[in-house]
């Protein structure tokens, strides 16, 4: 109960006092972590849009860079310059030279461009920049293999013949690597209108942008300076950007190089950011997990080929821990100061309840000592308070109830007695009764002098020495019952021999009740006091076999297991119900007509003496009773002979 009332003002002042300031905590922390988290992802968008839109201008730079290269008449000069040095009509190189200069100037000035070639209609490379964009002579291999490369079957030298630009999306190039390892480009065309005919198409001009110009719009350190409010000062936000295909499904850029060409479905699972990409031209992703972070991102497209870009998917992404630092430093903040007041609040709590309790816990322990028998306990009342009150209550019933208990003692035992003098006469006078009239009919024989006194002296002497038989037995009964049942002479015995023995003396009362004896089992070395446990087991056999008076199976099983010996009895009988079970050892309780009702109350002092156990319960199948008797075994380190086959197994029927 002291537990219980500390709990309740525990409780009480957790609900008056940190239960709102829980919900204040709660509040606060779902409106900014919400509001937070929401303008983050806005920003996100945002950010995405930025970023697709500076590619798009990228694109769009290099696309007119092309354009207005190719628009230049010395292209077309250059291209006639070069027919004719190959016709034979001409040796002179200054126009293509003066190009190459002219392309050196763009490459190292614009810094897009790794190569420009100008390709005449057959194919051939007319002229090309030579330097690169820190003015470093390019590979003499580079362009000799540049010189001997066949463009005919290129898709940007068809569609620039027909007088289409093109732009080439990610791709490997051995363009300008000597050694033949590939480089990421993306390539873009313009074709060469003549300067006499502009209708007419003299070549092609074709730049190769290195890819790094894209990753390094992903790496831009915008992103992160964008969201250093999120974090500490010394920290760094996680937010990156990257880029994938038209397809949604494959990465272009990425802060991680070695993820270039990854398939983003099949490779890395994150299906439904592809399903989210392909569905809308900008928005969110749903929240997804890489690296073992849970992460927010948008996304937007870039411009449609149609429109003059590569349709790529840019996406911006960010940590959700980052996005909630801030929110999980506040609370933090919260929980601390939430722990705090509730330290304080319990503590100011339990200091009330010591002291509210302190004298119930008096209380307690005097009802303890009373219900111990200590009747001469009493409170020591300290206060006027209801409390107080209570105590000299206490102490005033614990009076009464030690005068009441003296009452109540004296009463029992006089209805103890009665109740024995009651149960004494009653069981004496049943069998007195027949011998009161055995002893008259005698008298009357003898004094009528019959000729048949001979034979009724020889019945009515008989009916004497029977009914005396059974007075002699109840006293036994009584003696025993009242008496003591203490072991005299405990010792090693085999039980499996005086179970033998006992079904061996009731061999023909079980014959002629039509009853067949079933013997299982072997020894049972025990270490009780064996003429108890012979009076025990004699007395469940007899009950066996009353409980069968048309005939049955009496089976009689003793087995070792473990340190204890089990000697069960089970019979065919009519068996127990439920009432009878819950009082069979109950003193002068008996379901039949004759005996004393002591059997089983007997019985079970008897086992209990012995250190054992006693049940009777209905068979495990079929009709009938089982009788268990547990017993402890011999004793340890005792020799423990072995009983003979035959004394084992009694031929029994």
């Amino acid at each position: 109960m002291i537990r219980r009332i500390s709990t309740k003002l525990v409780l009480a002042v957790l609900g008056a006092v940190v239960v709102p300031y829980l919900g204040f905590a709660l509040f606060v922390e779902q409106q900014v972590g919400g509001r937070l988290s929401q303008s983050v992802l806005s920003s996100l968008k945002g950010l995405a849009a930025d970023l697709a839109a500076q590619i798009d201008r990228d694109v769009d730079e290099f696309r007119r860079d092309m354009r207005f290269l190719a628009a230049d008449p010395r292209c077309s000069w250059a291209i006639g310059e070069y027919n004719e040095a190959r016709s034979g009509r001409g040796q002179s190189t200054s126009m293509r030279e003066n190009l190459s200069r002219t392309f050196d100037t763009s490459v190292a000035v614009k810094r897009h461009f790794e190569l420009l070639m100008l390709i005449d209609a057959t194919g051939h490379l007319v002229a090309s920049n030579q330097r690169d964009q820190e003015g470093n002579p390019l590979n003499p291999k580079t362009l000799l293999s540049l010189e001997r490369h066949d463009f005919q079957s290129l898709e940007w030298f068809t569609a620039g013949l027909a007088g289409r630009a093109l732009q080439l999306d990610q791709h490997q190039s051995t363009l300008l690597t000597a050694d033949g390892n590939p480089r990421w480009f993306i390539g873009f065309s313009a074709p060469v209108p003549s300067e006499s005919q502009p209708e007419q198409i003299d070549g092609v001009l074709f730049g190769l942008v290195d890819w790094r110009h894209v990753q390094d719009e992903v790496r831009t350190p915008v992103l992160s300076e964008y969201f250093r409010g999120l974090v500490d000062e010394d920290t760094y936000p996680s937010a990156y950007a990257w880029v994938w295909k038209s397809d949604a499904n494959t990465i272009l850029a990425h802060p991680d190089t070695k993820l270039y060409g990854v398939r983003v479905t099949e490779d890395l699972g994150l299906a439904p950011m592809t399903q989210a990409a392909l569905r809308a031209d900008w928005g969110l992703f749903p929240s997804y997990e890489f690296g073992g972070r849970q992460k927010s991102a948008a996304f937007k497209h870039t411009k449609r080929p149609e429109d003059g870009g590569f349709d790529w998917v840019v996406g911006v992404g960010i940590d959700d821990d980052d996005i909630f630092r801030g929110v999980n430093a506040l609370r933090n903040n919260l929980n601390r100061a939430t722990a705090l007041v509730l330290l304080i609040a319990t503590l100011w709590t339990l200091v009330i309840a010591r002291r509210i309790t302190q004298p119930i816990l008096s209380l307690r322990e005097h009802t303890r000592r009373v219900a111990a028998g200590d009747l001469d306990a009493r409170v020591e009342v300290r206060g006027n308070d209801e409390l107080g009150e209570l105590g000299l209550a206490l102490n005033e019933m614990t009076r009464e109830v030690k005068e009441k208990r003296a009452d109540l003692v004296k009463a029992e035992k006089d209805a103890a007695w009665r109740e024995m003098a009651r149960q004494v006469a009653h069981d004496i006078k049943n069998p007195l009764t027949p011998i009161q009239l055995s002893v008259d009919l005698l008298r009357r024989a003898k004094k009528e002098q019959s000729p048949q006194y001979d034979s009724i002296f020889e019945r009515t002497t008989d009916t004497i020495a029977r009914q005396v038989e059974h007075l002699r037995e109840i006293a036994n009964d009584f003696h025993a019952l009242t008496g003591s049942l203490k072991q005299r002479n405990p010792r090693d015995f085999d039980a499996g021999v005086l179970v033998d023995d006992l079904l061996t003396l009731n061999a023909a009362w079980a014959r002629e009740a039509s009853i067949h004896i079933v013997r299982k089992g072997g020894r049972g070395l025990v270490y009780v006091d064996e003429p108890l446990l012979r009076r025990v087991i004699q007395n469940l056999i007899s009950n066996a076999i009353q409980a069968m008076p048309e005939g049955g199976e009496l089976e009689v099983e003793v087995a070792e297991r473990g340190a204890r010996v089990h000697i069960d009895i089970l019979d065919t009988g009519v068996g127990l119900s439920d009432e009878v079970r819950a009082r069979l050892f109950e003193p002068y309780f008996t379901t039949r007509s004759t005996g004393t009702g002591l059997g089983l109350a007997i019985a079970l002092r008897a086992v209990e003496e012995m250190g054992g156990k006693i049940k009777l319960e209905p068979r495990s199948q079929g009709l009938g009773t089982r009788a268990s008797v547990e017993l402890p075994g011999g004793r340890a380190g005792e020799p423990r002979p072995a009983a003979p086959a035959e004394a084992r197994s009694p031929k029994i029927s």
